[in-house]
């Protein structure tokens, strides 16, 4: 509409519209004027309406993104499991390390095939992982080396048996996966078999388990700078001052009662160095999950994941700890 549809048509709008009229000019009086007006009365302007003014959004609390409840259950029952089995019993305690890194490598390798189409060859890998943790525990760093090097030829002859295609990528992978899951783990077995080596371990464990917790509780907290975000958006620059002061703390507390001629110098020392292990450890796998464009290795875990999952941060730890120990009270 124009704004002539709000105004009065003159006479020779009524005549162009009805054509030429035959009784004369219409007659002037009140009736006429009276409905001239009516037609000719401007239509009333009405203000817009004001918006309603929204309320402010109260503010949303930060939640946890993970199940509470679930990662708390299963972290008990996974630490009772291994408290008793760590003190009761030593030989069943490496029974748990060799079933985490069987599950581990079955984690790991399923999910190499099913986003990369890598066939890591699972048999010789969990054969010769569960070879490398008992060879560790028996002869230390020389047999867990030859177990490793003996797990690799296993790893290249296997492969053998199927078609050339991928042959080398699916070596390769398998080769990463022996070192990256049962290798590394069998520094907790030489942890074990020291004297005390039921505290050594649990010294080992506690540090790890505080340092996630700290990073976790502080990053969630407080965390607003972004540590590497491109790897990991959730971590935090807080987050890892949370994880250094928690270590180092449990390092001071663990070393200095738990560990025999431990110091509680030597515990700060051990928990730097384990928040610093511990957040490359969740780094690293964060790299690998996102390659592989998966948010969990597995769902083996309720509210944690796969076991995959849990060793993050533990695997790399294993070898960082057990060397300061050598250093600072001797292999036991």
């Amino acid at each position: 509409m124009n704004d002539s549809s709000w105004g009065a048509p003159t006479r020779g709008d009524y005549a162009a519209a009805w054509g030429p009229s035959d009784q004369g000019p219409a007659p002037a009086g009140p009736a006429y004027d009276a409905q001239q007006a009516e037609q000719t009365r401007p239509m009333p302007i009405v203000p817009p309406e004001e918006p309603m003014p929204t309320p402010p959004t109260p503010p949303q609390k930060k939640r946890a993104g993970r199940n509470l409840r679930a990662a708390i259950g299963v972290g008990v029952g996974l630490g009772a499991v291994i408290i008793a089995s760590l003190f009761i019993w030593k030989a069943a305690f490496l029974g748990v390390i060799t079933v985490a890194v069987v599950v581990g490598l079955w984690e790991l390798t399923s999910r190499l095939e099913e986003r990369k189409g890598i066939r890591a060859p699972l048999v010789p890998l969990a054969v010769g992982g569960a070879a490398m943790v008992v060879a560790g525990y028996v002869r230390g760093a020389e047999g867990a080396w030859v177990a490793m090097a003996l797990t690799a030829l296993a790893v290249l002859v296997w492969r053998m048996t199927e078609s050339p295609e991928g042959y080398l990528k699916d070596v390769t992978a398998g080769v990463f996966a022996a070192f990256y899951v049962p290798f590394l783990a069998t520094f907790v077995a030489m942890m074990l078999a020291a004297d005390d080596g039921a505290q050594r371990v649990l010294t080992f464990l506690l540090l790890t388990v505080v340092s996630d917790t700290g990073a976790y509780a502080v990053g969630w907290r407080f965390g607003k700078h972004k540590l590497a975000p491109r790897i990991s958006p959730g971590k935090t620059r807080e987050g890892l001052g949370g994880a250094v002061a928690f270590a180092m703390a449990a390092g001071a507390l663990c070393m200095e009662f738990l560990v025999h001629d431990g110091t509680w110098w030597q515990g700060l020392l051990i928990g730097f160095v384990v928040a610093a292990s511990a957040t490359l450890g969740d780094l690293g796998e964060s790299m690998i999950k996102r390659d592989l464009g998966i948010k969990d290795m597995g769902t083996l875990l309720p509210g944690h994941g796969g076991i995959m999952d849990r060793l993050d941060s533990l695997l790399p730890t294993a070898p960082v700890v057990w060397l300061l120990l050598v250093i600072f009270v001797g292999t036991g």
